[in-house]
């Protein structure tokens, strides 16, 4: 009997770790753009073109924010579609839109006392952005209404790659670890990074990329899986719940993830 027990519990184990992340094409859309930042639910795409401009396509219109003074756009949050977050790191500044694309904030960290050397932002809660702070070498969650730091977490010994982040969790891909803090800015987890690149997150799931390959950090687990799907050249990716859209080509690939 405790044989049959043991065996029955190893092939459970067996089936439970041959189970792995599928990626299933489901459509593809033709887009020109420079970077895509996102795609909502409905299939709202955010993105920026070569003009510098930054839109917001749905179904059968079009918008458009364009700033000619701050150049090129390094990064767009687009998780809070009320505060979509565009940083501009060559002049140190952040422009905050409304959901029409309209500024509602703009954030000058050149002229804000203390001055923040800043290399990295992110959305927060309320009023606030994750910003990482390049002199300090540090995370900070930073209220802009109030020009004040909400709070800061132990500075990090190894170059950031990447950030991202909702209301709840925040992201920090460095060069040797993957960081995961709470929004009281406790660390909770913490990942070696044995090669990821970049990332995308949506709801919970974290996809990583590391050369060709993606990888999946699911909700409420703590092993970083990887993901079946099509050999390709993976440029830009991003995940919104549990769909992956791979840009590559002018072509902009949607995937259903789902557990084989």
């Amino acid at each position: 009997m405790q044989k049959l027990f043991y065996i029955l519990f190893l092939f459970g184990y067996l089936g439970a770790a041959q189970q792995q992340i599928k990626a299933s094409i489901k459509d593809s859309t033709k887009l020109k753009a420079k970077n895509v930042f996102g795609v909502d639910t409905f299939g709202t795409l955010y993105y920026a073109t070569e003009n510098y401009a930054f839109h917001k396509k749905e179904r059968d219109t079009t918008i458009t924010y364009t700033n000619f003074q701050l150049g090129e756009i390094t990064s767009a949050n687009t998780f809070n579609p009320l505060k979509i977050n565009l940083f501009y790191q060559d002049f140190n500044t952040v422009v905050i839109l409304d959901n029409r694309l309209a500024e509602i904030y703009k954030i000058d960290f050149n002229v804000i006392q203390p001055y923040k050397n800043v290399s990295f932002i992110s959305t927060g809660f309320d009023n606030t952005i994750w910003v990482f702070n390049q002199d300090l070498q540090q995370l900070e969650l930073y209220d802009y209404k109030t020009n004040k730091v909400r709070l800061k977490t132990v500075p990090v010994q190894s170059g950031v790659i990447d950030l991202k982040s909702d209301y709840n969790n925040c992201y920090m891909l460095t060069e040797n670890y993957l960081y995961i803090y709470n929004y009281f800015g406790s660390l909770i987890a913490k990942h070696k990074n044995s090669g990821y690149e970049k990332m995308a997150f949506s709801k919970g799931h974290l996809v990583l990329k590391k050369e060709n390959q993606l990888h999946i950090l699911s909700k409420n687990t703590s092993e970083i899986e990887l993901v079946e799907h099509p050999k390709m050249l993976i440029n830009q990716f991003l995940v919104t719940n549990e769909t992956l859209y791979i840009y590559d080509d002018e072509i902009l690939r949607r995937y259903q993830l789902k557990l084989e």
